[in-house]
């Protein structure tokens, strides 16, 4: 059962039998569920309902859940799971980069549901409490502001790309980033493929920052897709 306070959550799904799956385990966590079954549907609850998640099909009778996230990302920047069929890198890809923020492969599980929802919902309510300059995690204090960062209380000394990757990284925990994202907010969009240039500098931060970096905790690796941030 879910701790947090209650938050609004907006299922836009066109299977029946699936959204009422959905929903009754976003419930049972104690929050607030609405329901749309097409994409037009789905951006006019959203601008209703303004809800805190949005759970989301890609394959939908009206349009591609595609266009419904890039739509919502013009004015909202609640997060959004994706759960879809569709079990290529290639759909996952399309739907993180225009925006989405994680991903369930169907079928899957209510534990597993109700983990990703609640994740996002903290990164939702930490994204607020730590909208100053500091941000912590294990033994490491990032501080924006003064571009420092200290580990134990110990400087720790990051070159200027390094640096700019975990302001990327830290600044979206919980959420999926793909390398194409990445790479375009580092290196620029003519390096969008240079994916290797990715694994150097991810893996000199695990170096840097992570307690065992051969076991990482907060700069995990999503196979095939990109990396996640988490606190």
């Amino acid at each position: 059962m879910n701790t947090g306070p209650a938050s609004t959550i907006l299922v836009v799904e066109d299977e029946k039998q699936i959204r009422r799956f959905v929903r009754q385990a976003l419930e049972r966590e104690g929050h607030r569920v609405f329901e749309a079954d097409t994409v037009a549907a789905g951006l006019i609850e959203a601008g209703t309902r303004k809800p805190d998640l949005v759970v989301l099909d890609l394959g939908l009778p009206d349009g591609d859940g595609v266009q419904f996230v890039l739509a919502l990302r013009a004015w909202s920047s609640a997060p959004v799971l994706v759960l879809s069929a569709r079990a290529s890198e290639h759909d996952k890809i399309r739907a993180l980069d225009a925006g989405a923020d994680d991903y369930l492969t169907k079928p899957f599980a209510v534990g597993e549901l109700q983990a990703r929802t609640r994740a996002l919902l903290r990164r939702l309510r930490s994204a607020s409490e730590q909208a100053g300059p500091l941000i912590r995690f294990g033994d490491v204090t990032v501080d924006l502001a003064r571009r420092q960062v200290l580990r134990a209380d110990v400087p720790v000394h990051l070159t200027a790309i390094e640096f700019r990757l975990l302001v990327v990284m830290v600044s979206n925990a919980g959420k999926v980033l793909t390398h194409r994202h990445l790479l375009r907010e580092i290196w620029g969009p003519a390096y969008s493929e240079s994916t290797h240039y990715l694994r150097v500098y991810v893996g000199r931060l695990r170096q840097k920052l992570e307690l065992d970096p051969a076991q990482p905790r907060h700069f995990v690796t999503e196979i095939g897709v990109g990396y996640r941030f988490q606190l």
